[in-house]
């Protein structure tokens, strides 16, 4: 405002000092004379005008700068104080969001921390309390044996422990490339099913793959690793002599991989939850059929990566069953000739 008002004043008084050193008559100066005072007077007002969107929008920024609860409006009165208003606006509610986020990403990281801090708690007590037993030099033979098969034991658990937890970090943080590739979904299922065959045959576990589901774009290591790691899952949590069915079909655009079992599902829990890191329906169940916690979290991981879907659902006949649906491709031209 006090620079508006210097301006017309050093303007009138450049007009003043012109005329005075010129030939131009004293009737022109009389004329512009009033001219500039009236245009003085005009700009008071205007400048006034002008002014007042941009002095509230300074008042409403030093108050949220002080930590007030403010919001940033616009009047009407001035284009530029208007889109200021709406762009200043829009930035401090970008910044609210990133400051959520970040202290939700600071909370699940320290809450990962605390997990993993926990789940190796386990394997480690174990492992240092069967040692120094076995440091007794009047331990007898079997002990010793046993013991031993401990160790092992439990030092192969942290050990799929550790890798599960390198796996899913470099999946979600995107060092784990996607080598993309035409996937047959029956070949690979059955190949999973084919190489756990030991596994399944110590747990009394039934297999079969069934039907067919049109090839997707996927990198066939990953996905092989998403069937195995819901069929190892199912595997745990049936009877002996259980059945698991690997089911396979096309629905919607999409490849649909179902892993069904005849177990005892996972009761009311939300599904959702089943997919978190170190998320157990019964702890001690688990830890004691050797899993880690991070399977599904894996299984997720991956298929998201795959632009895909993972849901849980109890089946109403008992058992649970686990649906991933990836997107499909059209399948192969048939060649030339036939």
């Amino acid at each position: 405002m006090l620079a508006t008002l210097l301006s017309v004043l050093t303007g009138t008084l450049a007009l003043c000092v012109w005329f005075l050193t010129s030939d131009t008559t004293v009737a022109i100066f009389l004329l512009l004379v009033p001219l500039g005072l009236v245009t003085f007077g005009l700009s008071l007002p205007i400048g006034h005008f002008l002014a007042e969107p941009l002095n509230l929008l300074e008042q409403q920024v030093k108050a949220f700068n002080a930590g007030g609860d403010v919001t940033f409006t616009s009047d009407g009165r001035l284009y530029e104080a208007d889109e200021l208003a709406s762009t200043i606006s829009a930035l401090v509610k970008k910044s609210a969001s990133q400051q959520q986020d970040l202290v939700l990403r600071e909370r699940q990281q320290a809450a990962f921390v605390s997990d993993v801090a926990h789940e190796l708690r386990t394997p480690l007590t174990a492992i240092r309390g069967n040692a120094d037993l076995l440091r007794d030099p009047d331990l007898p033979p079997e002990l010793h044996d046993k013991f031993c098969t401990i160790v092992v034991s439990e030092s192969e658990r942290l050990t799929r422990l550790v890798n599960d937890l390198l796996t899913l970090q470099h999946i979600e943080d995107g060092t784990r490339p996607l080598n993309l590739a035409r996937v047959n979904l029956r070949d690979l299922s059955q190949s999973v099913v084919d190489a756990l065959r030991p596994v399944l045959a110590q747990r009394d576990a039934n297999v079969q793959v069934v039907g067919e589901a049109p090839d997707v774009l996927g990198d066939v290591d990953q996905l092989r690793q998403v069937v195995s790691n819901l069929v190892d899952n199912a595997s745990r949590f049936i009877e002996p002599g259980g059945h698991i069915t690997v089911e396979l079909f096309g629905l919607r655009g999409n490849s649909i991989v179902a892993v069904k079992d005849d177990g005892c599902g996972f009761g009311d829990v939300d599904p959702k939850l089943l997919f978190q890191r170190f998320y157990r329906t019964d702890a001690s169940r688990s830890r004691g059929t050797g899993g880690t916690g991070l399977g599904l979290s894996i299984v997720k991981s991956i298929v998201e990566s795959h632009d895909g879907t993972v849901e849980a659902v109890n089946l109403p006949e008992g058992g649970a069953c686990f649906i991933v649906a990836i997107p499909s491709i059209p399948p192969q031209p048939a060649p030339a000739g036939k």
